[in-house]
C-alpha cells in the first residue's frame, strides 16, 4: 500500500490498475477496513483504475482524529491529488456513501456515485443494529456477523471466520470506532437537489441499519439517481456481490459512455 500523511496522519491505499483507465474510488462503511472491498475491487481492476483506502482508524491508517465526515472527504481528496486521479467514479458504503456525497458537494473529482446501504441523514440508522454489527470488543466480531448478513449466505459459504480474522486485523475498535458511528449518526446530506451527478443507490432488503425506504428516498431526492434492491443484510454487497459488482460495473460504463457523447 501506498502511504500519505495528511495533517500529520499517515493514511495507507492500494490503486491498481492502469493509469489511463478511468478511476473508481472505494469507501467503507463504519469501522471496517479495505477488507470489505474483496469482492468489487478486484474485478473492476482491469477495465478500471481502482483505489482502495484505509481510513482513519483501520488498517494501520493512523488513529488520530478529528473522525467526521468532512475529515473523511478531506482525507479523500488529498488520496486522489497523491495518486494524480482527475476524475473519479465513488463507490461509497454506509458511511462511505455518506462521505461520498459530502466529497460530490465539496470538490471538483467525483464522476458519478454508487452509493450501497447509505441514507441522506444519520436519524435514519438504527443505533442499535449499528452496535450489534460493530461491537466495541473485537471478541464480538463472530457473533455479529448475523447484522451483516443473512445466515443463510454464512452457511452456504463457510466464510465467517474469514470475515472474522478480516476484521480482527483491519476494522476500527475502541476509541476510533466510537467516532466512527458518530460521524455516521451526525450526518446530514444537504439538500439533494443540488448533487446532479448520475447516481446509483443500491440497498440491501433485510439492511437491519438503514431501511430499504431510507435507500428509496434518496435515490428519489437525488436529480439523476436510480434505486436497485438487492438480496442481503447490511453487507449486501459482498453477500449479492457479483449482481452489485456487475450493476456499479454497468453504471460506470453508461456514465463513461455518456460522457465521451458529450464530448
Amino acid at each position: 500500500m501506498a502511504t500519505i500523511t495528511v495533517e500529520g496522519a499517515t493514511l495507507r491505499y492500494e490503486h491498481s490498475g492502469e493509469e489511463d483507465r478511468p478511476a473508481v474510488a472505494f469507501i467503507p462503511d463504519v469501522g471496517f477496513g479495505p477488507w470489505v472491498w474483496g469482492w468489487q475491487a478486484p474485478k473492476l481492476t482491469g477495465p478500471y483504475r481502482t483505489i482502495v483506502h484505509a481510513t482513519r482508524g483501520t488498517d494501520g491508517s493512523d488513529r488520530s482524529g478529528p473522525y467526521t465526515v468532512d475529515r473523511f472527504a478531506a482525507d479523500l481528496e488529498a488520496v486522489f491529488a497523491d495518486a494524480g486521479v482527475r476524475r473519479v467514479h465513488l463507490v461509497g458504503a454506509g458511511l462511505g456513501g455518506m462521505v461520498a456525497l459530502r466529497y460530490a458537494r465539496e470538490y471538483g473529482r467525483a464522476r458519478s456515485l454508487s452509493l450501497l446501504g447509505a441514507a441522506a441523514s444519520g436519524d435514519r440508522i438504527d443505533r442499535e443494529a449499528l452496535s450489534a454489527l460493530h461491537p466495541s470488543d473485537p471478541a464480538g466480531f463472530e457473533g455479529s456477523l448475523s447484522a451483516g448478513f443473512t445466515d443463510r449466505f454464512l452457511a452456504e459459504t463457510d466464510l465467517d471466520e474469514r470475515i472474522t480474522g478480516w476484521r480482527r486485523e483491519e476494522d476500527a475498535t475502541g476509541e476510533a470506532l466510537k467516532r466512527h458511528c458518530e460521524a455516521a449518526v451526525g450526518f446530514e446530506a444537504g439538500p439533494l437537489y443540488e448533487l446532479t451527478l448520475p447516481a446509483f443507490v443500491c440497498h440491501g432488503v433485510d439492511d437491519p441499519v438503514v431501511p430499504l425506504k431510507a435507500g428509496e428516498k434518496l435515490a428519489a431526492g437525488l436529480p439523476n439517481g436510480r434505486f436497485e434492491p438487492v438480496e442481503g443484510r447490511r453487507c449486501c454487497y459482498v453477500e449479492s456481490a457479483p449482481a452489485v459488482t456487475d450493476a456499479i460495473d454497468g453504471f460506470v460504463r453508461d456514465v463513461e459512455a455518456t460522457g465521451a457523447q458529450r464530448r
